[in-house]
C-alpha cells in the first residue's frame, strides 16, 4: 500500500494572477504558503478486476471509462495504470470548497501515489506540471496553478508564472523569526459558508479572454500587491503585510458581489475592532475560511468566537507533497 498527502495552502498576495487566460499575456505573480493540513490519498492491489474508488462517494468499475470521477479517471490514463485490480482512497482534513486550494492538493497527492505505486520516480517540478496538465489542459478547468505547485513543493514560497508556460519557484527569504512571528499571528476562521469557486473564476477568466480593460487594470494591481506582500515579508515588515491583505479585499469586493456577504462582512469589521491588522477570504471568495493577521491572538480570538466562527488553528508545512507509507 501506498500512502502520500499533499498540504493545503493560504495565498498570502497576489493570487488570481495564476490563471492562463492573465498570465500567458501579461505574467503572474503570487506568494502562497502550504499549510499542516492535508489530503491523503492510498494505493494499493485489488483482489478483484476492478478499479475500486473510496472518495465522497464509492466507485466499483470494469474500465477506465466507467470512471466518474474526472480526475482519478485522466490521473490513471496518465500514468498508464489501465488494467484495473486497483483500489484509491482519499481523504482530507478539510472539506472541499472552502478556498484552501483541496483540489490541487488531490490532485498532487493522487499522481504522487500512482507514480510510486508503478516504482516511477518524478521530480517535484513535474508532479505539478503533470497535475496541471490534468486540471487545466485535459479537463479544461477554470482555475490557475498556484494550488497544484504549492501542494507539490510546500514552504512559504513565490511563483512567477511566464506566459511560455514556465513557472518560476523562489522560496520567500524570511528570517526565523518572522517566520515564527507570521505563523504565530495568522488566523483562519471557518465562515460556515462552503462555495464552488467555479463561477467567480469563469468571470474573471472571460473577461481576460475577452481583453477586458477593468479587469486587466485589477488583476495588475493585484500582482503588484502580491509583490508588495513578498517585500513586506521578507523586509520583517508583518504589519505592512497585513494591511496589504485588508487593501487586496477592499479591490477584490469592489470587482464583484458575489466575493462577500453580509455576514462576513459583519465579522470582518468585528475582526478590525478586535486586534487584526487586515485579513480577507482566503480563496476565490464567497465563503470558505476568513484570514487575518493580528497583534492580539487573544482578542480576536475571543470576537470570532462570539461571532459564531471556528478558529482552525495550523502551522506551515515544509514537506509538500509525500510519501508517508509504501
Amino acid at each position: 500500500m501506498v500512502i502520500v498527502r499533499s498540504p493545503l495552502r493560504i495565498t498570502l498576495g497576489g493570487g488570481g494572477t495564476d490563471l492562463p487566460s492573465y498570465y500567458r499575456k501579461h505574467s503572474g505573480a503570487l506568494v502562497s504558503a502550504a499549510i499542516d493540513k492535508y489530503v491523503y490519498v492510498t494505493v494499493h492491489k485489488a483482489f478483484v478486476e476492478d478499479y475500486i474508488l473510496k472518495y465522497s462517494v464509492l466507485e466499483k468499475v470494469k474500465s477506465i471509462e466507467d470512471i466518474e470521477h474526472n480526475i482519478i479517471r485522466e490521473s490513471l490514463r496518465e500514468v498508464g495504470l489501465c488494467n484495473g485490480y486497483l483500489e484509491i482512497t482519499s481523504l482530507a482534513d478539510i472539506p472541499a470548497g472552502t478556498g484552501l486550494g483541496s483540489s490541487g492538493s488531490f490532485t498532487t497527492a493522487l499522481l504522487k501515489a500512482l507514480y510510486t505505486y508503478t516504482k516511477q520516480p518524478v521530480s517535484t517540478r513535474f508532479l505539478a506540471e503533470q497535475a496541471c496538465k490534468i486540471e487545466i489542459d485535459k479537463l479544461e478547468g477554470t482555475i490557475g496553478k498556484q494550488d497544484q505547485y504549492i501542494a507539490a513543493f510546500g514552504g512559504i514560497t513565490s511563483f512567477e508564472f511566464l506566459p511560455n508556460e514556465r513557472v518560476e519557484i523562489e522560496s520567500v527569504k524570511l528570517s526565523s523569526e518572522t517566520m515564527y512571528n507570521l505563523e504565530d499571528g495568522l488566523m483562519l476562521f471557518f465562515t460556515g459558508y462552503s462555495r464552488s469557486a467555479a463561477s467567480i473564476l469563469k468571470n474573471q477568466d472571460d473577461k481576460s479572454k475577452d481583453g477586458d480593460d477593468k479587469m486587466t487594470q485589477w488583476l495588475d494591481f493585484t500582482k503588484k500587491l502580491g509583490l508588495e506582500s513578498k517585500e513586506a515579508l521578507e523586509a520583517g515588515n508583518l504589519v505592512k503585510f497585513g494591511e496589504l491583505m485588508n487593501v487586496h479585499w477592499e479591490s477584490k469586493k469592489r470587482r464583484s458581489g458575489a466575493m462577500t456577504n453580509e455576514a462576513i462582512e459583519r465579522c470582518y469589521e468585528s475582526a478590525l475592532k478586535n486586534g487584526a491588522v487586515g485579513g480577507k477570504l482566503v480563496g476565490a471568495g464567497g465563503g470558505g475560511f476568513l484570514m487575518f493577521y493580528t497583534k492580539d491572538k487573544e482578542k480576536l480570538r475571543h470576537s470570532m468566537r462570539l461571532e459564531g466562527l471556528e478558529e482552525l488553528r495550523f502551522r506551515f508545512d515544509f514537506d509538500g507533497t509525500m510519501v508517508v507509507a509504501q
